[in-house]
């Protein structure tokens, strides 16, 4: 079960999470990729960490620029452990491969 981060917590994904923007309502990113096809890439890899976590963001794709957007609907549309877990693996899934 997902847990509600609490103002300290969020404190610290902000630091830990530099490239993503945070408040106790979501974790929002976006990220731009090399290619239209690296973007869709992107969003397969997004898709197949998700599913792992159980855990699925919302995914804007515009060209090469994908938006993407994590909160915990089941703690009340907030962020919790699980948005953070999935936050850092997409920073992994994108590093090294953003223009």
């Amino acid at each position: 079960m997902a847990t509600a981060l609490t103002e300290a917590e969020l404190a610290s994904v902000r630091t830990a999470l530099p490239m993503w923007q945070v408040d106790a309502q979501a974790l929002t990113r976006s990220v731009r990729a090399p290619s239209f096809l690296a973007g869709i890439d992107w969003v397969v890899a997004i898709a197949a960490a998700a599913e792992e976590l159980n855990h699925h963001p919302d995914i804007d794709i515009r060209w090469r620029t994908l938006r993407l957007a994590l909160s915990t609907h089941d703690v009340g549309g907030v962020v919790s452990d699980l948005d953070v877990a999935l936050a850092a693996r997409i920073d992994a899934i994108v590093a090294g491969s953003e223009t």
